[in-house]
């Protein structure tokens, strides 16, 4: 299991980051100043670091500095949006940089875009004779290519990466579709159904009455 630090001030938004990568299958510890997070790295050994830009001590650009001999892939999260300091960023060694808002799948294909560049992060994904190419986001079963939408095969990755776990509508609508839903979880139905037609999967995914979804490995 791949390990994150993330670097984040902001306590309410660390603990979302945290939700979210542990959804996605991801280890994680917080740190939320930049001397905190300098004395976790050596312990804890991250793969890949979170570092917002504005810290109580010392701002983002001043800890990759102090990072640069520990050869570590670092994503910048920071409310600001200029050119000027997304270049900084960059040139001082980050490997990406987004801006706060974002929403949760942005965040996690950019984490595995960047693993993936390290040779960190495989890119694919196994259930049963199902093989999910996450780069090129193609789906096989044996042979044959499986056609999914953009939404069915962010919800597929989804399922996978939590099987045996079931899974709220409101939670699959939020991460997959980027925001709270309010109202209406019909998509989440349509869309689960589609995709145990496409691949079979009528005997692996559970309706979890009331709730939501549950995708069952029966190994």
């Amino acid at each position: 299991m791949e390990k994150i630090l993330i670097v984040e001030d902001d306590v309410a938004v660390s603990d979302l980051i945290r939700l979210n990568l542990e959804i996605a299958g991801y280890d994680s510890r917080q740190a939320f100043n930049g001397s905190e997070a300098l004395q976790l790295i050596a312990g804890y050994a991250p793969n890949l670091i979170l570092l917002d830009v504005n810290l109580p001590d010392k701002d983002g650009f001043e800890i990759m500095g102090e990072l640069k001999s520990c050869n570590l892939p670092v994503i910048l999260l920071t409310a600001r949006g200029s050119v000027a300091d997304k270049v900084k960023g960059l040139r001082m060694g980050a490997d990406d940089y987004i801006v706060k808002p974002f929403e949760s799948m942005e965040l996690i294909a950019r984490i595995e875009a960047v693993l993936r560049r390290y040779g960190v992060k495989h890119d694919q994904l196994v259930f049963g004779e199902l093989e999910v190419n996450l780069e090129e986001r193609i789906v096989r079963s044996g042979n044959l290519v499986i056609d999914l939408t953009m939404k069915e095969f962010e919800l597929l990755i989804l399922l996978i990466r939590n099987k045996n776990k079931a899974m709220s509508r409101e939670r699959m609508l939020e991460l997959v579709w980027g925001y709270e839903y309010i109202g209406e979880t019909r998509t989440i139905d349509i869309h689960i159904q589609k995709i145990r037609k496409k691949l079979k999967l009528e005997d692996h995914i559970k309706t979890v009455y009331k709730f939501g979804y549950r995708l069952e490995d029966h190994k």
